[in-house]
């Protein structure tokens, strides 16, 4: 991915936490004869050991191409951005439409395994970190143990050991102080929550 210097995010661990609890991730690697594959998951993210970890449908025959390499796109929240917002534009009209987004890049091995105890792990991770803040969050232990057993059967666990991060957020920050701040105001007054979202981010993130 190609991420500018002012484009950089020195938090990227921070980052792939937050936008993994929120998205799903897509896994990509390549067949036989070098077509693309991909598959949109849930992951953990081991900050500590750089590995992404999740699960895939016994039946998706991705995990059938073996162990090598992979790459795990993480995008987050996005928005169209007008030249009509930079107060720049009355002065000079040099402006174009942009697109702000934040996204990281994981690549690296990718490993496939099927043993029911590591299965479980991983889903029971992903468990509590997508129902830890519920007011009755959801466990495996809710399940019959026969039917969970037969959900593991189901799947194919996957590990991602990231060789390279690449984390980006396009905010606007290679703009002066007075078109980011038109920017921000922009995206705020937009009907999509999404795009207030990322005015929203913008302004935590700042310059």
């Amino acid at each position: 991915m190609y991420v500018p210097e002012h484009f950089a995010t020195a938090e990227a661990d921070a980052l792939i936490a937050r936008l993994s609890r929120r998205f799903a991730g897509v896994l990509v690697t390549i067949d036989e004869s070098g077509t693309p594959v991909a598959t949109h998951l849930p992951i953990l993210w081991d900050a500590d050991k750089k590995i992404a970890i999740g699960h895939i449908a016994r039946a998706n025959p991705q995990w059938k191409l073996g162990d090598g390499r992979g790459l795990i796109v993480l995008s987050g929240a996005e928005a169209y951005v007008s030249p009509n917002w930079y107060p720049s534009k009355s002065e000079h009209g040099k402006a174009v439409p942009t697109w702000n987004y934040e996204a990281v890049h994981l690549s690296g091995r990718v490993e496939w395994f099927d043993e029911p105890a590591r299965l479980e792990g991983v889903v029971r991770g992903l468990s509590e970190l997508h129902e830890g803040r519920r007011d009755k969050p959801w466990k495996l232990e809710d399940a019959p143990r026969a039917y969970i057993d037969a959900m593991l059967r189901g799947i194919v666990g996957m590990e991602l050991h990231a060789e390279r991060i690449e984390a980006k957020q396009k905010l606007s920050q290679n703009k002066s102080e007075v078109d980011f701040a038109g920017v921000v105001q922009g995206l705020a007054r937009e009907n999509d929550a999404i795009a207030q979202g990322v005015s929203v981010l913008m302004r935590e993130v700042g310059q």
